[in-house]
């Protein structure tokens, strides 16, 4: 998300709850590292993929590391409970899905990361099976333990990802894999054509006192690190190297620069739609938003135009990660195998505007809609992956190391008291 939630309705939002819950293990993870971030080999997706993704915690590991895999796939429960981000669970896919295996999708939409790490608490608490979660929230569900590892040898369409999406570090610790990876895609610029005759090339038309209430930004925390991004060119003398591990003078900055913006914010949207409704209502002109609110707006025939600025953009990863305490195992295993298909890539893909990681995906994309594995860019060239930051937990310890990066706790913290 990739998706505040659902990457972005799109992911609907990727809104910030201010809750208690889950600060126990951000307190955890503050103290810790995130892993490394090597790059891996096979082409851009991969390289791109695997530097952003975040890692592992150093000296940390799973609580359930241990848990045994399902050895095989029995017969379906017949229910699957899934937390998702709005428009992951389309009857274009899920109604063949359970005609398929005769399991009930049930959804649970949420509308941002911390809201499914709260889901996901006490392994699911017996009731969710899985739960579709982006870099942001992935590794504070692990650390609480609120993941169970996964046969990926059961998955058979898993061998046709691209390699960084078959065992990145935001799923997959120590060789464990606790879920299966999803689709991918980008935080955008969006903008109305009829008054943006030609595209915004930077990301300062949303801090710009011009368009003073007539911007609408999502209401979540990583949203800091647009701001990061943004500030990594525009004041280079901050030496923000990246947008998810930042110093308090950097992160200061960046919250500064979002507390300045909140005079034009005409609303901090925590559902896709509401930022869709703003857009076809007149009340915003400008927005941060993902492809999901694109393609519905374009499809309503609303003059929309989207962009990534020549300041690069965040991103997210998403993956079908198993909860702990899943009640229907059997079922939550024949979703991963089903939606790790190529054709069910494209499908979801086509329909939400993100892109698929299945490598095989790309010609079905075009086959639903002609010219669409290049719009979403799923044979993009290197360049383009370059200029994504792929969300991760922001940690105290940054991956060189030093213990000077401010943790996610703070930047929840900030967002509430002086951004918002």
């Amino acid at each position: 998300m990739r998706r505040t939630s659902g990457r972005r309705s799109a992911r609907p939002t990727r809104r910030s709850i201010t809750m208690a819950v889950g600060l126990a293990t951000l307190s955890v993870l503050a103290a810790c590292s995130s892993g490394g971030s090597s790059s891996a080999g096979g082409g851009a997706t991969a390289n791109s993929a695997t530097q952003n993704g975040g890692g592992a915690v150093a000296g940390q590991t799973v609580p359930t590391a241990g848990l045994p895999v399902l050895p095989k796939v029995g017969k379906g429960e017949g229910q699957l409970n899934l937390i998702a981000w709005e428009g992951y669970l389309d009857p274009k896919w899920v109604k063949p899905f359970e005609q398929q295996t005769g399991c009930q999708v049930n959804a649970k939409y949420a509308g941002s990361s911390d809201e499914m790490v709260s889901l996901m608490k006490n392994g699911g608490g017996g009731q969710y099976d899985m739960v579709s979660s982006s870099g942001d929230a992935d590794l504070r569900i692990l650390y609480a333990g609120d993941a169970h590892p996964v046969n990926i040898k059961l998955i058979p369409a898993w061998k046709d990802f691209f390699p960084a999406f078959q065992s990145p570090a935001f799923n997959t610790i120590n060789g464990v894999h606790y879920g299966v990876s999803l689709q991918w895609g980008p935080n955008v610029l969006m903008y109305n054509t009829k008054d943006f005759k030609t595209a915004p090339t930077s990301w300062d038309v949303i801090y710009n006192s011009t368009y003073k209430g007539e911007v609408t930004v999502p209401d979540n925390p990583i949203q800091i690190a647009d701001a990061a991004v943004y500030l990594k060119k525009h004041q280079p003398s901050l030496g923000i190297t990246d947008p998810y591990e930042l110093t308090q003078p950097q992160f200061q900055a960046a919250v500064k620069l979002l507390a300045g913006q909140k005079p034009l914010i005409e609303k901090y949207w925590s559902l896709a739609s509401q930022e869709i409704f703003d857009f076809k209502n007149g009340n915003a002109v400008l927005g941060a938003g993902w492809p999901y609110q694109v393609s519905a707006l374009k499809a309503a025939n609303f003059p929309i135009g989207t962009t990534i600025p020549g300041e690069g953009a965040t991103g997210w990863a998403d993956t079908w990660m198993l909860a702990a305490k899943a009640p229907h195992p059997n079922c939550s295993y024949r979703w991963m195998q089903y939606i790790s298909t190529p054709k069910v890539q494209a499908q979801q893909a086509v329909t939400y505007g993100e892109t698929p990681d299945n490598k095989l995906a790309c010609p079905i994309m075009n086959q639903l809609a002609a010219g669409s594995c290049a719009e979403y860019h799923a044979n993009a060239p290197q360049s383009y992956f370059d200029a994504i930051s792929l969300w991760k937990t922001p940690l105290a310890t940054c991956d060189n190391g030093q213990n000077n990066c401010v943790p996610y706790a703070q930047w929840v913290s900030a967002w509430n008291t002086q951004v918002k």
